[in-house]
């Protein structure tokens, strides 16, 4: 197993035992036609988020054939309904540009002062 699968396999194993991650996998009959999962994680407390609880959505699939059926956005509601019956109220994500309309039909914005560090 390289390392990025065996990374993800200890990753997957701790989350769901810690109940830190909520995925969904769509299936038509037996064949896998998408996917989104949801992980959750603490940050300190502020004014904007007293309790601290984040989440944050990755992984949003859905194979092409299937796309435009309204999987993703179903997908996407099954997500922050979770996160919302968590007491969640922040929800961040990634947005690819194939993507942003999805999310911003939903309600997410554009981040503004967000910056991330990425060491080469």
């Amino acid at each position: 197993m390289d390392e990025v699968e065996r990374k993800t396999y200890e990753y997957y194993k701790e989350a769901f035992q810690n109940d830190t991650h909520t995925a969904y996998m769509v299936f038509e009959d037996n064949k896998f036609v998408g996917a989104g999962g949801v992980s959750y994680y603490q940050v300190m407390p502020t004014y904007h988020n007293p309790s601290g609880k984040k989440a944050y959505i990755m992984n949003m699939y859905t194979k092409p054939l299937y796309r435009r059926n309204g999987i993703a956005i179903r997908t996407l509601a099954l997500l922050v309904e979770d996160a919302k019956k968590r007491g969640i109220t922040s929800i961040s994500l990634e947005a690819t540009e194939m993507g942003r309309p999805l999310y911003e039909k939903f309600g997410f914005v554009q981040m503004k002062n967000e910056m991330e560090y990425i060491e080469i």
